[in-house]
């Protein structure tokens, strides 16, 4: 029970980190456990948006203190393997199709920054406190550091990632890590408020917005990219989710994916 999941009837399930004793510290069930749960979230048609938060007062500490002792014993092979379950973890987490809200409400440190930055919309509480503090214990961020540069930029990420200094979720919203920061007790209140966003929005259409995110995303403005956009738009106008939502405006009425 170190993942828990929760469904509810509007499909929005919450994923919680329950690991309290260690401030949800990841180890390799940890990793596996959030893996599976991730793809299977992802698979299925009765969910529309997926929480990730922790159990207690932590949101992630990053790697647990044992499975780090662990690792230290390893050779380049076993590090790499063990790396890899890490990086299809936040792979998982990163290209799920479904909407997410990390939903941070405390201390998110190295891999936990990198779960953050998975997400598609995050909300701290005033109060949480992050780190990429990999140097600090001889370390690179290696595996989260796609995703965490994608987030907050190299200027950003050449203070952070060398300095390993705490920083407060102010300042981590200000660096783009985190998109709203509330009182720890309206953290909730503002999570299903970006939950009640997203569920107005068609789920087929959503799930290809983030696959235009991730195809245009650095890449250049030339004339396979303009094709393949007009292409896309196309294809979604004449699914039956596209066809719904333009007749739904023109009926000024709510779209059937609303009236569930």
């Amino acid at each position: 029970d170190v993942v828990l999941v929760e469904t509810d009837a509007r499909g929005v399930a919450r994923v919680t980190l329950n690991r309290p004793d260690v401030r949800n510290a990841m180890n390799e069930t940890l990793i596996a456990k959030l893996t599976d749960a991730m793809a299977v979230l992802g698979e299925a048609r009765d969910v529309r948006c997926i929480v990730l938060t922790g159990a207690g007062k932590a949101f992630c500490a990053g790697g647990d203190l044992n499975w780090m002792r662990r690792t230290a014993e390893y050779g380049f092979d076993e590090n790499f393997a063990d790396a890899r379950t890490l990086g299809k973890l936040l792979h998982t987490v990163n290209s799920v199709p479904k909407p997410t809200i990390a939903r941070v409400n405390g201390a998110a440190f190295g891999g936990g920054v990198g779960l953050v930055s998975c997400r598609d919309i995050a909300v701290a509480a005033e109060g949480a406190k992050l780190s990429l503090s990999e140097v600090r214990l001889g370390l690179a961020p290696a595996t989260i550091s796609p995703y965490v540069v994608a987030k907050m930029g190299a200027g950003n990420a050449r203070r952070f990632f060398l300095s390993a200094e705490i920083f407060e979720a102010p300042q981590a919203k200000e660096v783009g890590l985190v998109h709203k920061v509330v009182a720890a007790d309206e953290l909730d209140v503002a999570v299903d408020g970006f939950v009640d966003l997203i569920l107005m929005g068609g789920p087929e259409a959503q799930a290809a917005s983030k696959e235009l995110i991730f195809k245009v995303a650095g890449s250049p403005v030339d004339e396979d990219l303009i094709e393949w956009t007009a292409r896309r738009i196309a294809e979604v106008r004449a699914t039956p989710e596209g066809k719904e939502g333009a007749q739904a405006f023109l009926d000024k009425r709510p779209p059937a994916w609303q009236q569930k």
